[in-house]
């Protein structure tokens, strides 16, 4: 499985559709010139983040409906303005001017890229192989020109990887995972709708961890999808960035607007590494 996410300085947490919605992001055909309006309820979340391709006349548009299961594969897309042109100016957010995501609809794939652009405003996003199943792509970034200048956005549309899909359950709750040798356990205790402190531990060998290097300008990069309908929220990390010595204990604002369970990523370097930790989330 490969994984890869980001922190924004004033993103806030995406709201999550409802489970009729859900039922339908796993059936509905994908890649319509709006996809939001080919699920059904999509078309009344025009203004909530994740889970609808445009917002405010901001637009992620791509001709790729499907892309092929077990193979390395470029998803190319553009983000086009109110004026219907493609944007080519944004800002930089974590040291990158767009940040993709790729998740299955059981949550058991996931993917963080730092997508290149070309000169006609292109996307091309590098995508580690895709197990068969519906996938949805997540694109997060900042105009810094037009009437979305300084405007955090995350536009997201469908896709599928054809083959024989296997739905996997969602892992039970739990306060701890493994992860390359490091066990990484979460604290705290969130409520939907309501901002929540939550502290992440690293440790290897049952001892602290702290020499976790920087990446994206923090120690660790905290990504949540809802169990259901993939909506995507970002846990804001608050721990300042002191050189290649930190942790183990790492603190986030936590602001999950939906009761249920939250599939957290969790990124952190060590010696040159990336580790991606995955535990499920439960929020009252």
């Amino acid at each position: 499985m490969f994984f890869s996410s980001r922190p924004t300085t004033h993103r806030r947490a995406l709201a999550a559709a409802g489970t009729a919605v859900a039922l339908a992001l796993t059936a509905v055909a994908c890649g319509s010139s709006d996809d939001s309006a080919s699920m059904p309820g999509m078309e009344h979340m025009a203004t909530d983040k994740g889970l609808s391709d445009a917002q405010d006349g901001y637009r992620l548009t791509s001709s790729q409906r499907s892309l092929v299961a077990g193979k390395q594969a470029d998803y190319r897309f553009t983000v086009t303005g109110p004026d219907g042109k493609p944007v080519t100016g944004f800002a930089v957010d974590q040291t990158k001017r767009m940040h993709f995501y790729a998740i299955r609809s059981d949550l058991t794939g996931f993917q963080h890229i730092h997508p290149a652009m070309a000169a006609d405003g292109t996307w091309s996003a590098g995508l580690a192989a895709l197990t068969p199943g519906e996938w949805r792509m997540f694109a997060s970034f900042t105009p810094n020109t037009g009437s979305g200048k300084g405007k955090d956005f995350v536009l997201s549309r469908s896709v599928t990887a054809p083959g024989r899909a296997t739905r996997t359950p969602l892992p039970a709750a739990a306060g701890s995972t493994r992860v390359d040798g490091y066990t990484v356990t979460v604290k705290g205790e969130p409520m939907a709708g309501m901002a929540h402190p939550l502290t992440v531990s690293v440790a290897k060998d049952g001892e602290p961890v702290t020499d976790l290097q920087p990446y994206l300008d923090t120690y660790a990069h905290l990504t949540a999808f809802h169990e259901g309908d993939a909506a995507f929220a970002h846990l804001h990390p608050t721990t300042k960035v002191n050189g290649n010595h930190g942790g183990p204990d790492l603190s986030f604002h936590a602001e999950l607007p939906t009761a249920g369970n939250w599939r957290l990523f969790l990124q952190f370097r060590t010696g040159g590494t990336l580790h991606t930790a995955a535990l499920t989330l439960r929020v009252g």
